[in-house]
């Protein structure tokens, strides 16, 4: 057992400590000092030595040389350029044949000779110096011999000769790195130069752009030099997805099917070489080429129906092409390439759902113009109810894509519903993909069905029946899921639905009455069915493996939220069609938060008596915004909350909100003050600090150990310093006095039963008071006192402070122990 000393030896035993420690510090800086001085004897110590060896080298012997090879090469380039340009004309035509065919021939053969002596380097730079010659040559050769040939068709012949003989020059000698990408980079020129030089027009410029794309897709894939393969590659991806891009702008730009069918011809083309790099890669990101591909089929094939069709029919053309490449997958394709159609189809029909969603947007949007023009009469149809343009010439078309993308993604859940090998193993879990298939379908199906009242222009009652309709089968579908994740998304869809014909039914008093009617029925049998279907904190533990599956609070919660809310919009409703003023109408919608708090109260510990709760509130905070205008309606409007959150705190768990049913109460005392025209403010503060003070008395003495600022703080606070303030701004003696009276009194009391928050707050508020009862003659004295005396006492006052520092210090800790020691 630990022996506590008693606080006197305690106290000696602390001294004794603190003076060991403050010997040993004294001993520790004179031994610092000491050393200090040795050290400033002796001097600054100089540098460490460094160890000697040899210099580095200014460059490394490799990299100088090749920066020497490359500065010649191209020197004896530039050289070789001004001979050709300048100095050709001195020379007869033997003269300048000879010549540079000679320098030419010397400058091929000479890197065979060093390759011969291991001079790779310098084979390299010599041989980059025969290529450009050869350029020279046929440069000379033009002008020489062939002046009247055109310039793209000999720049078209050259470039070919050209990267045939440099590829052979390469191939001879295997052991230079720079003549066969050279060669491949050429090879790239004629086709296209060949096109610009025949004016081919579009067609064979992309058919050129293409070709020269699938030779460099074979040198890509089948090529053994590796730099051959990487600028192959580059050539083929950028040559190809130009070729590709011209392809699909002539489709997209053909008038007639003949045009058409010669741009997909060249799409087909172009989805061939993909098809052939997914087939050869061998690797799992062929999929991505295998898209790709499906993509241009699609554009092809879409492009031929579309000419066919009027122009309003161009989106659906396409999206019935990109459902018919999905039968793909039932192919004997290699997997990749049918997973990389399935992703094409789905990219297309993506496509097409973004452009009909536009249509489904307004539908949704438009109707939320009505918040303003409530109850102004009925419209002629649907599509003028939304009071905003369909932003299509032909909105009908956008419930039938939406529609057939729906049921392509319900017969795709299906097919992985029984389990198809068609695509093998799918990444990720199958019955997340086959979830995620389903709840696309159904938010797609529920997409068309708002669209499609608009859409067809139908009368104005069909608008909000369908949109209930819609509502009440997505709640049934929430209700009958068997997944938290489906009972969310139908239930958020079923919520939109109904803001969307809330407000859309605000045209006529009837349909308002009607539309929130049948809203709050059918959000409150949605919440009673997943209230049986979501377990209870005490039930949870006790459901056994027969239990009805769970849909999740999550879904739950939505329900329960939106029923209170429609139930809200209701009774505010139904007020205002009976014609009550503004206030009334907020009292006659404080039933619903008190049945709200009712059915919490029934609810117990399940979990949807918290959003129910929260909801409740939220309505009430609505009436009272409603009573507002009205002093006295609020005042009773605040006493029914506050008799709810009363009656909430009743129940376990909710002890809290008896903190807001008392700030309710209170407030309704005020509110009715201030419309009796009480100003004075110890009416409205004294009814609220003795229920306080009672209550922190009575908590005091249930728990000695909390303390006084928490039992009579907030309680004493709420009286004196409103009370402080009136006082200032008083001009009579007798609240000054009444209030130094109560302070001088709660000041003895703190003192007497050591409480900080009383002595505190009492002393606090009479020193206040008392200098405002003494300010009129302070001001008289500092007035008859020389202006030089009030300068001079501060200065005595901060000099005595200052000499006595400690002292004061000392004091002040005192205070504060002593306060601290206070409860």
């Amino acid at each position: 057992m630990t022996n506590i000393p008693p606080p006197a030896e305690e106290l000696r035993l602390l001294d004794w400590e603190l003076h060991q420690l403050e010997a040993r510090r004294t001993q520790l800086l004179r031994r610092r000092a000491w050393l200090l001085g040795v050290l400033r004897a002796a001097g600054p110590a100089g540098p460490p030595s460094r160890p000697a060896g040899p210099p580095a080298p200014e460059a490394a012997p490799p990299s100088a040389q090749n920066i020497l090879l490359t500065l010649g090469g191209v020197l004896l380039t530039i050289a070789a350029i001004a001979f050709t340009v300048v100095s050709w004309g001195h020379l007869g035509i033997a003269g300048r044949g000879a010549v540079l065919g000679l320098v030419t021939l010397a400058a091929l053969g000479a890197p065979a000779l060093l390759l011969r002596r291991s001079l790779r380097s310098t084979a390299e730079a010599v041989a980059g110096l025969g290529l450009a010659l050869t350029v020279l040559d046929s440069y000379a050769l033009r002008y020489l011999a062939l002046p009247e040939t055109g310039t793209l068709a000999y720049a078209a012949g050259t470039s070919a000769v050209l990267a045939t003989l440099w590829a052979g020059y390469g191939l001879l000698l295997g052991a230079l790195r720079l003549p066969l990408p050279t060669a491949v980079v050429t090879a790239q020129l004629p086709l296209l130069l060949w096109a610009g030089a025949a004016d081919a027009g579009d067609h064979a410029v992309t058919a050129a752009l293409l070709v020269t794309a699938a030779f460099d897709t074979a040198l890509a894939l089948w090529a053994t030099v590796r730099s051959v393969r990487v600028v192959a590659a580059v050539g083929g991806c950028t040559l190809g997805l130009w070729g590709a891009a011209g392809a699909g702008l002539l489709s997209a730009r053909a008038t007639d099917p003949t045009e058409a069918a010669r741009a997909g011809v060249l799409l087909l083309f172009a989805a061939l070489i993909v098809l052939v790099v997914a087939w050869r890669a061998q690797e799992p990101r062929i999929a991505m080429g295998a898209a790709g591909a499906g993509g241009l089929l699609v554009a092809a094939s879409g492009g031929v129906l579309r000419t066919a069709l009027p122009p309003e029919w161009t989106v659906p053309a396409y999206l019935v092409c990109g459902v018919a490449l999905a039968a793909v997958v039932r192919t004997a394709l290699p997997r990749p390439v049918r997973l990389g159609a399935a992703g094409a189809s789905a990219v297309v029909q993506g496509l097409a759902v973004l452009w009909a969603l536009p249509v489904t947007a307004v539908a949704l949007l438009g109707p939320l113009g009505w918040a303003t023009r409530s109850w102004t009469g009925a419209p002629s149809d649907a599509r003028a109810a939304l009071l905003i343009e369909l932003p299509l010439s032909h909105p009908m078309l956008a419930p039938l894509v939406l529609a057939t993308s729906a049921a392509f993604l319900l017969v795709v859940s299906g097919a992985l519903g029984r389990g198809s090998a068609w695509l093998g193993p799918l990444p990720g879990s199958s019955a997340a993909v086959r979830s995620g298939t389903r709840l696309g379908a159904l938010t797609l199906a529920w997409a068309a069905a708002v669209a499609l009242p608009s859409a067809l222009r139908l009368p104005y009652v069909a608008g909000p029946v369908a949109q209930l309709a819609v509502t009440a089968v997505l709640l049934a579908v929430a209700a009958r899921a068997t997944s938290a994740a489906s009972a969310l998304t139908a239930s958020a869809l079923a919520l939109v639905s109904s803001v969307s014909v809330a407000f859309l039914a605000l045209s006529t008093e009837a349909a308002t009455l009607g539309t929130l009617g049948a809203l709050t029925a059918l959000f409150l049998a949605a919440c009673g069915w997943t209230a049986r279907r979501t377990p209870s904190v005490r039930g949870e533990a006790a459901a056994g493996a027969h239990a009805i599956p769970a849909v999740g609070p999550a879904a739950a919660a939505l329900a329960a939220c939106a029923a209170v809310a429609y139930a809200t919009a209701l009774a505010c409703a139904a007020g205002a069609a009976a014609g009550l003023r503004l206030e009334h109408v907020g009292l006659a919608a404080l039933a619903v938060p008190a049945l709200a708090a009712f059915a919490a109260a029934r609810l117990g510990r399940h979990p949807l008596a918290l959003p129910v709760e929260i909801m409740a509130a939220a309505s009430g905070a609505l009436a009272l915004t409603l009573t507002a205008g009205h002093a006295p309606t609020l005042a009773l409007a605040l006493s029914l909350c506050g008799l709810i959150a009363a009656g909430t705190a009743l129940r376990p768990g909710r002890r809290p909100v008896g903190y807001a049913a008392g700030a309710l109460l209170l407030l309704a005392s005020w509110v009715r003050l201030a419309s009796w025209g009480v100003v004075t403010p110890e009416a409205y503060t004294l009814p609220a600090t003795v229920p306080a003070l009672l209550l922190g008395s009575w908590r005091r003495r249930r728990e000695p150990e909390v303390s006084s600022w928490e039992a009579y703080g907030p309680g004493l606070a709420l009286t004196l310093l409103p009370s402080l303030a009136a006082a200032w701004g008083d001009a009579h003696w007798q609240r000054p006095l009444l209030l130094g009276a109560a302070a001088l009194a709660l000041t003895l009391i703190g003192a007497r039963h050591r409480l900080r928050a009383p002595l505190v707050l009492g002393g606090t508020v009479l020193a206040l008071d008392a200098l405002h009862e003494l300010a009129p003659y302070l001001v008289q004295v500092a007035g008859a006192l020389p202006r030089w005396l009030p300068p001079a006492l501060a200065g005595l006052l901060l000099l005595g402070v200052g000499a006595t520092y400690e002292q004061r210090l000392r004091d002040a800790r005192r205070l504060r122990n002593a306060l601290g020691r206070m409860h």
